[in-house]
């Protein structure tokens, strides 16, 4: 049997389109509620309750700053409504078997959306869907605006799995500041009854930071930034670093440290780095997500953010993750927590980790792919150390390994007595 042959008899012992075809099937449980890709919200828990079985795996969106509040609610009232079980998770990477996998992700700023696998659902909040029809192709594309954040990512992981996609909108309108999602991407779009939940999560009020805060920061920048020149960074939440940004330039400046540390960051629009990017110390920002309150003055400082046409932030979590892992000379957490013997939770071998918290931002991936002077300072010095500790350990090793060689192994019978009683032999000896 030659190998065609062979590939007709597997193509017709194997349906394999069962992915797609499933798709299509719960889709079509809803086409009466249905106006183009556009859901009533009123039967928004009955198309949650049709699209979504027993042992779909659903990734509910939420973070620390936005969530698909409004899909979350109707997906409760439908596991109410039906006995089947969920268990939807904060988040679920959609590209596992077609039948098991749903995905639910919400975006901020003018668009949420939902991304739903083929036999499961995602949920997804953005500001603004723009919907309209082209020809006869209806389009829904989606601006989720500032907070993008790993959006985009999720939902392209569901629609090129044959996902369903389920797009929570705060506003449906003719046309898009610019479009973060393509339409091609979603299948149904419903527009929520309030805008999606997102709060501030980097705002820091600087009456509240103490004297010890200060000193902290003041420590940190003469320490560790400037020691090792320090120039791309991340900084977590919290007020031990809201200080050091309010300090480059004061302090920071008074060291003449401009231009040598802190010029670049993948960090969220922190308010309290305003200061520094006015004076001159930031050259850029690559933003996880955005803060609320910050998108006037991002708009208005676009050599400092990636921006789009229409001026507003276009965040990216997934890529400015992978920047904190393999680009950045430093992450430091908000608490600068170490123990009475210098331990913290995020130190690595030939990397300045930092202090805290965030261990995904502080671990060592080991795949760098260019150097930084903090980088190779700090390279250097643990590596000269690792090999004097190594030659030391191999040294100190092999002498215990020829004493047991030894004792186990006896030459003579004067290797078997103390120093003492050889010393009283030699001295009796003619």
């Amino acid at each position: 049997m030659n190998s065609s042959t062979s590939a007709d008899a597997l193509s017709t012992t194997r349906n394999w389109s069962m992915c797609a075809q499933e798709k299509a099937r719960r889709l079509k449980l809803i086409e009466p509620w249905l106006d183009g890709p556009v859901l009533d919200p009123a039967r928004i828990v009955d198309a949650l309750g049709a699209l979504i079985v027993t042992g779909d795996r659903i990734a509910l969106e939420g973070n620390n700053q936005k969530q698909a509040d409004f899909l979350s609610r109707s997906s409760s009232r439908a596991s109410r409504t039906r006995s089947t079980s969920r268990s939807p998770s904060r988040r679920v990477c959609a590209w596992r078997s077609c039948s098991k996998t749903a995905c639910w992700r919400s975006a901020r700023s003018i668009c949420t959306s939902n991304c739903m696998r083929a036999c499961s659902s995602t949920s997804h909040g953005a500001g603004r869907a723009g919907v309209r029809d082209a020809g006869e192709s209806p389009r829904q594309n989606l601006y989720t605006g500032a907070n993008t954040e790993d959006t985009p990512t999720i939902v392209e992981a569901t629609a090129f799995r044959h996902g369903i996609v389920v797009a929570q909108v705060n506003e449906i309108v003719d046309e898009l500041p610019r479009v973060d999602i393509p339409g091609s991407w979603v299948d149904v779009v419903v527009q929520s009854d309030r805008p999606f939940a997102v709060e501030p999560l980097f705002t820091r009020d600087p009456r509240h930071i103490g004297e010890l805060q200060i000193l902290m920061a003041m420590m940190t920048i003469r320490g560790i930034y400037d020691r090792y020149g320090v120039t791309a960074l991340n900084h977590g939440i919290g007020f031990d670093t809201a200080v050091i940004e309010l300090l480059l330039p004061t302090y920071g400046e008074s060291l003449d440290l401009k231009g040598k540390i802190c010029t670049h960051w993948a960090l969220n629009p922190h308010p309290t780095l305003i200061s520094a990017i006015e004076s001159g110390w930031v050259q850029s920002v690559h933003c996880f997500g955005s803060e609320v309150g910050m998108e006037d003055y991002i708009a208005a400082r676009p050599d400092a953010f990636f921006t789009g046409r229409d001026g507003s932030l276009r965040s990216n979590r997934v890529l400015c993750q992978l920047a904190g892992q393999y680009g950045v000379d430093l992450f430091i957490g908000s608490t600068l927590q170490m123990d009475a013997d210098a331990n913290s939770s995020t130190v690595t071998l030939e990397r300045l980790a930092g202090f805290g918290g965030a261990p995904n931002m502080g671990h060592d991936p080991r795949g760098r792919r260019h150097s930084s002077k903090a980088w190779l300072k700090l390279l250097s010095r643990t590596t000269a150390q690792i090999r004097r500790s190594r030659a030391a350990t191999s040294s100190s090793c092999r002498r215990p390994r020829r004493t047991r060689k030894a004792a186990s192994r006896p030459s003579s019978r004067r290797s078997m007595r103390s120093p003492s009683a050889r010393r009283t032999e030699c001295r009796s000896r003619p």
